[in-house]
């Protein structure tokens, strides 16, 4: 199967395109990251596989509407 076959299939089936559903994951595992106030903002990035903290930054105010400073103060357990 060629890429370009795979990336259509795939979104027809997900409705997303593979990049960002990669994404979408990756904020997902970053909110649950920031939801434990631990960990700081450079180790979640990095445990959900972004290069750094500022790409993780961006993308997650692109799919979220917040900061993950923000979402943190709003979301943090304990």
């Amino acid at each position: 199967m060629s890429a370009r076959l795979f990336a259509r299939l795939f979104r027809v089936e997900i409705g997303l395109t593979p990049a960002a559903y990669v994404e979408t994951v990756r904020i997902e595992a970053g909110r649950r990251g920031l939801e434990t106030g631990v960990v700081a903002l450079k180790q979640v990035a990095g445990a959900c596989g972004f290069q750094d903290a500022d790409t993780f930054r961006r993308a997650f105010q692109r799919r979220t509407g917040t900061t993950p400073a923000e979402y943190r103060r709003r979301h943090a357990r304990g």
